[in-house]
């Protein structure tokens, strides 16, 4: 391949048992592809007829550069398919929810229990004038409540925007304001590792400049329970209605079914938005194939709802399903490294979806700590949220996974609502790469000019062909979405660097702005990174491009060790040595900084043109999803 990109191919590759393609959901990969490809509508209207709808379609898919109409004119409610249907077929007493708090304490709701939550919260927003269209803003830990909320919305049509209860009064009240939000849902407080944390306070500061906030629904969870003084203010369980049905509102396909705000590289977070029908259906199938998601599965996506991830795998996807879910506010190091391991031995977790960044730190920590549960509960594993480099992958497939489970490590974003690129279960799996596309995806990788690239050489990631859950338009800002779709000839530009091989695997080399050009030659910072945490001192690091009148620019590298190791001059050597083995001598840091922690979004994406701003002495733009 072009050695530009400094990428260095793996050729490891680990077979899956070959009984586990006879029991698959989605049977053979090519052969389901190929008929995609013979009559893509015909293959999404054969996954649409799985799901109830109070009224069929007109024609599957209207196109109209760049916008998409999906399963045109028909009817429906998402909820009745993520609950009614699932009370009437025989599972009203399936799990539907288990959740774990900080501090071990358990609940646990069946689909009959959840859809009668859900009936009195809707008949409850109706009660304080929430009608169809309008916008609710759920600021809440992860909780039941959250999904019952937000189910709740769904139901009477309300527009959802769930925000991170990690974000602050900012961020906050830019996203209600930006949404107009006419009621906020939250709670007084959550718990994270043994601490009280206050939301209410945070969303009081929020408010004061936010006209379109009527009322403020507040979750008590505390003892004794907090005060409330203001008659915007609104008791969680008094708004409840004892009316135990709540008539679905009749929904287009089209309509807007929720708001979530993503960040952008400069300016204000981008508020995506999904519909309906198409993000229904796209939900639906890609929890259904690519977990392979079967009735006595306990699904555990450890994402918060705040993301996309939560929405689509943590609350839709697995309820349209009719799956079990487990949900826990407990943070992976608290009260020990064991919890989540304990977590899954305690409930015998068969699907555990979690971020590479856990993984990593997982790895840090020690194989003692998964070693002493009984993980073989477990079936499958996924991977989200970035790039998972080899060395993770191999700890997590050896470790957690006992050599017996698939990982499925996905490629997707906020703005897809689903899946686009994974390497399916039953597929051979090949450490560092992402995967083909599923099945009703057309990816690829082209140049600038919107032309494939050959194999083994590096270019950008577009999506050629539209698909049911994609976003309709980033909202006050519908430019901004068109540019998607304008930026690489007439293809959904992904801002992503890939290169595939051979086989039409996919490798993701990082975002298109962490390309750092050194002397001429393009280097991808995720591909530097990946060489030094191969060394056994890293534990994680990041890579930027800082001005150099020489070359253009050079490489910093910041850098996480693992216990055990101490930082020194003569380490920074053999680490600089250990990428030029790696990767070649352009790829070579020139300054390398030993950290304690790295900037990253809460999906465990690290946040490089922070440290690019912090190091040219800048300002680093959006910085609301932040973690720390």
């Amino acid at each position: 391949m072009s050695e530009d990109f400094g990428v260095k191919m793996e050729n490891k590759v680990y077979y899956p048992d070959p009984s586990l393609k006879e029991t698959l959901r989605m049977g053979d990969y090519e052969a389901i592809y190929n008929e995609f490809i013979q009559d893509p509508q015909a293959y999404w209207e054969k996954v649409a007829n799985e799901l109830e709808w109070i009224q069929k379609w007109d024609k599957v898919m209207e196109w109209n550069h760049p916008y998409a109409r999906w399963f045109v004119n028909s009817k429906l409610n998402i909820t009745q398919n993520c609950l009614d249907r699932h009370v009437h077929n025989g599972k009203k007493n399936k799990v539907a929810i288990i959740w774990v708090g900080d501090g071990g304490e358990e609940q646990v709701f069946t689909y009959r229990q959840l859809y009668r939550e859900v009936m009195k919260c809707a008949n409850g927003l109706k009660s304080l004038g929430v009608k169809k269209g309008d916008a609710v803003c759920i600021y809440m830990p992860l909780v039941p409540e959250q999904i019952i909320v937000t189910l709740a919305c769904a139901r009477i049509g309300a527009v959802h925007s769930i925000v991170f209860a990690g974000f602050g009064t900012q961020a906050l009240n830019s996203r209600i304001k930006d949404a107009n939000a006419k009621i906020v849902v939250t709670a007084d407080a959550t718990i994270r590792r043994g601490k009280r944390v206050e939301l209410k306070a945070i969303v009081d500061e929020a408010v004061v400049n936010a006209p379109s906030v009527e009322k403020i629904v507040v979750l008590r969870r505390m003892t004794p329970p907090m005060e409330l003084y203001s008659e915007m203010e609104i008791d969680y369980h008094e708004m409840l209605s004892n009316v135990s049905e709540c008539e679905a509102e009749v929904m287009d396909a089209e309509d807007p079914l929720f708001i979530l705000y993503t960040s952008g590289t400069t300016g204000p977070a981008k508020g995506i938005v999904h519909t309906c029908g198409g993000y229904m259906v796209g939900a639906y199938y890609s929890t259904r194939n690519v977990f392979d998601l079967r009735d006595n599965d306990v699904f555990w996506c450890t994402a918060d709802p705040g993301w996309i991830t939560g929405h689509s795998y943590i609350i839709y996807g697995p309820l349209l399903n009719g799956g079990t879910i487990l949900i826990t506010e407990s943070t992976p190091d608290y009260p020990d490294a064991g919890v989540w391991w304990s977590i899954i031995d305690e409930f015998d977790v068969t699907i555990f979806y979690t971020a590479p960044t856990a993984i990593r730190m997982f790895m840090r920590m020690g194989a003692e700590w998964p070693n002493k549960y009984d993980l073989g509960s477990l079936r499958l594993l996924g991977s989200v949220g970035e790039p998972l480099n080899p060395e993770a992958f191999e700890w997590y497939y050896h470790v957690i996974g006992k050599e017996r489970c698939p990982i499925v490590d996905t490629w997707w974003q906020t703005e897809t609502g689903m899946h686009m690129i994974t390497t399916m279960a039953g597929q051979p799996m090949k450490p560092g790469f992402i995967g083909k596309p599923l099945p009703g995806v057309v990816a690829d990788v082209v140049d600038k000019n919107g032309d494939p690239v050959p194999a083994g050489t590096g270019g950008f990631l577009v999506i050629k062909e539209p698909w049911p859950s994609m976003m309709r338009t980033v909202r006050n800002n519908d430019e901004r979405y068109r540019q998607y779709w304008t930026t690489i000839g007439k293809y959904y530009t992904a801002g992503d660097l890939a290169v595939k091989d051979d086989d039409g695997y996919i490798m993701i080399l990082g975002r298109s702005d962490d390309i750092i050009i050194v002397s001429g030659h393009n280097i991808g910072s995720a591909e530097v990174e990946s060489a030094l945490v191969s060394n056994a001192a890293v534990a994680e690091a990041a890579v930027i491009g800082l001005p150099n009148a020489l070359k253009g620019q050079i490489l910093k590298a910041f850098v996480i060790l693992r216990t055990g190791s101490s930082p020194s001059d003569k380490l920074k050597s053999e680490l600089i040595y250990h990428v030029r083995m790696s990767l070649g001598p352009i790829a070579m840091p020139s300054e390398i900084e030993f950290v304690d922690s790295l900037p990253k979004t809460r999906s465990g994406k690290i946040m490089r043109r922070v440290l690019r701003a912090k190091e040219l002495g800048m300002d680093p733009g959006d910085v609301s999803t932040l973690e720390d």
